[in-house]
């Protein structure tokens, strides 16, 4: 094993992971005069958030649109690739029932495509989930059901999740599509409506940014830039070990080529998959901790990347497949992206992504069956022809997705309670935090990271996309005070009826009505007023105008006024809670097109 020892009086700081949170890291320690040492495991740069060569085509990784909440990342990004950063329109669709219907999800659209019986149930089950919610979202089931109803559910979201995710809706947790879709509640979009806030993303929906040649472009100049400023990537590299003493990391272990080589740091930064760094320490880590980590679990992709001799096929960016008879979850069309992603203008590229799991039947198909599989399914679907699929090639990518499944937020917090200990070690990234961030969160943490380590700041890197508000507005203190106003005109205009006070209340005033009514007519003797309340006897029983009937009359006047009273507030609280639900479901209409969007 060769031995990599820096200046002992140099502050030596190494990385290992070179996707978007490990090398924004490595950045941001250059402008601090430190040169870093990073490790990526891989022959290329950019992890989840590579892009893959095939004869000069260029495939993403999954489809990387670049917006953020962030005005240093955003800066991070065109301080990078300046003219090589693109504006592209956006368009995605949903393949279900061998129909496309668009996406975000379009009321006319959506009605034609379903047809009037199914879009009337969908509506009658959103109404039925609006009344009689679950009273508490444990899953990602119930959290979707109480939003948009079940039948919306299962037409839209249950089969597309489970074939993403592995596991069932109902075992998959709720903290997953509470993190994707923030602050849906009745207050915001009450104040939505009237509160126009400039921190709002443009029009996330029809347009975004991308590197002409997909984000891996961004992260291997990134990997130029820290070696221009005296740092190191180096590729090929996996790291199999961790030595410590106590609290402290010594050094890592890296595996090249069958060879070891131990490099020495001061500081660590790390951002492996959490399971991968706890199995790799020397000495090794508390039975309860390993425990805990083995349970994390990570669901994992591949792309079967086709070469179509066509120059157009259809005009999505990408396409949601909620078609059980194909096993493919979701289809790019790279070029659409951007042209330079093909060499040839003349032909398509396509990305068919399939969600697996590592070592399992579609892991392990043979990368031809895996093509002519997925040119049978694109034929299927009817988005290109079997035989102008001209070539082929397959891309694995590990560890994709963290799983929320409904034991890992214990066995997460058990882990995260040891790695805090830790006196020279972060642990940063997607990966590294088990959080399933998008790539602007993840280099949150990179960023956030070096603060800590040379500013000797605190940023708790856990709740990156835990407690910021992101992709919703962004709240100022205007915004906030005007929420309070809002939230409390709301409450006088439309407090909630008390049914049965006011029934008593109308049942009260109706019966001394009728009381006073009776001994006035029984007093006035024959006169026309008298003979009018005589009209009662046919409604009510036994009643009489008299002294004596007006008790009578005063028991049917409450009662007749508490029938009254009760049905009239049911009612009225009825008509506002639909009122109510049509303003909350817009906003959610404005939301939902997002929870598929990962």
């Amino acid at each position: 094993m060769t031995l990599h020892r820096p200046d002992e009086k140099k502050r030596q700081v190494v990385i290992v992971g070179g996707g978007p949170a490990g090398l924004t890291a490595g950045y941001q320690l250059t402008k601090h005069d430190i040169q870093p040492i990073g490790l990526e495991k891989l022959d290329k740069v950019g992890g989840i958030a590579r892009t893959e060569n095939y004869k000069g085509f260029h495939f993403d990784m999954g489809g990387h649109r670049f917006y953020t909440k962030s005005k240093e990342v955003e800066h991070f990004w065109w301080e990078i690739l300046s003219d090589d950063f693109l504006l592209r329109p956006r368009l995605s669709r949903i393949y279900y029932e061998k129909k496309f219907f668009d996406y975000p999800l379009k009321p006319l659209n959506a009605l034609a495509g379903l047809g009037i019986l199914q879009s009337a149930m969908v509506g009658l089950s959103y109404l039925r989930w609006q009344v009689f919610p679950y009273k508490q979202e444990e899953s990602f089931e119930e959290w979707v059901t109480n939003r948009f109803g079940r039948r919306l559910f299962e037409t839209f979201f249950k089969s597309y999740t489970e074939k993403v995710w592995g596991i069932s809706t109902s075992e998959l947790k709720a903290e997953w599509a509470a993190q994707r879709i923030k602050n849906l509640d009745l207050r915001s979009a009450l104040v939505n409506m009237f509160i126009k806030n400039g921190n709002s993303i443009t029009s996330l929906i029809e347009e975004f940014h991308y590197p002409r040649r997909g984000p891996g472009m961004l992260w291997t100049k990134v990997k130029e830039k820290i070696e221009c400023s005296g740092g190191s990537v180096k590729l090929d590299s996996n790291v199999v070990g961790f030595k410590r003493s106590g609290f402290r990391i010594e050094s890592v272990i890296v595996s090249n080529d069958g060879r070891e080589e131990l490099i020495e740091g001061t500081e660590f930064i790390s951002s492996m998959p959490i399971p991968a760094f706890i199995e790799g320490l020397d000495p090794p880590a508390p039975k309860h901790v390993q425990d805990a980590a083995s349970h994390l679990k990570f669901r994992d992709f591949l792309t079967v990347c086709l070469i179509v001799d066509q120059k157009d096929l259809f005009p999505d960016n990408w396409i949601y497949i909620h078609y059980p008879e194909v096993k493919v979850g979701r289809i790019q069309n790279f070029k659409n992206w951007s042209p330079e992603m093909v060499p040839d203008q003349s032909k398509t590229s396509l990305g068919l992504e399939y969600f697996c799991n590592q070592g399992d039947e579609l892991w392990n198909m043979p990368d031809e069956d895996l093509i002519e599989l997925g040119s049978r399914e694109v034929e299927k679907i009817k988005l290109a022809k079997y035989e102008d699929v001209v070539d082929g090639a397959v891309f694995r990518v590990e560890n994709t997705y963290p799983v929320y499944d409904s034991d890992y937020k214990g066995h997460l917090a058990t882990v995260r309670e040891y790695l805090e200990k830790f006196e020279n070690f972060q642990t940063i990234g997607r990966n590294g935090l088990h959080r399933y961030n998008n790539q602007d969160h993840a280099m949150l943490t990179g960023m956030l990271a070096v603060r800590n380590m040379v500013l000797n700041e605190k940023n708790d890197l856990w709740v990156v996309n835990a407690e910021q508000e992101y992709l919703e507005q962004v709240k100022d203190k205007e915004v906030e005070q005007m929420e309070g106003v809002v939230e409390r005109v709301l409450a006088q205009a439309f407090r909630k009826m008390d049914t049965g006070a006011f029934g008593i209340a109308m049942g009260l005033a109706g019966g001394l009505a009728l009381f006073i009514a009776t001994l006035a007519a029984a007093l006035s003797g024959g006169s026309d007023f008298a003979a009018r309340m005589w009209l009662l006897v046919n409604y009510f029983p036994g009643y009489a105008v008299s002294p004596s009937g007006s008790v009578l009359g005063l028991i049917y006047g409450f009662m007749a006024g508490f029938f009254m009273g009760w049905w009239f507030a049911f009612l009225r609280n009825t008509v506002v809670l639909l009122q109510l639900s049509i303003i909350h479901r817009r906003a959610q209409v404005k939301l939902m097109r997002r929870i598929l969007d990962f």
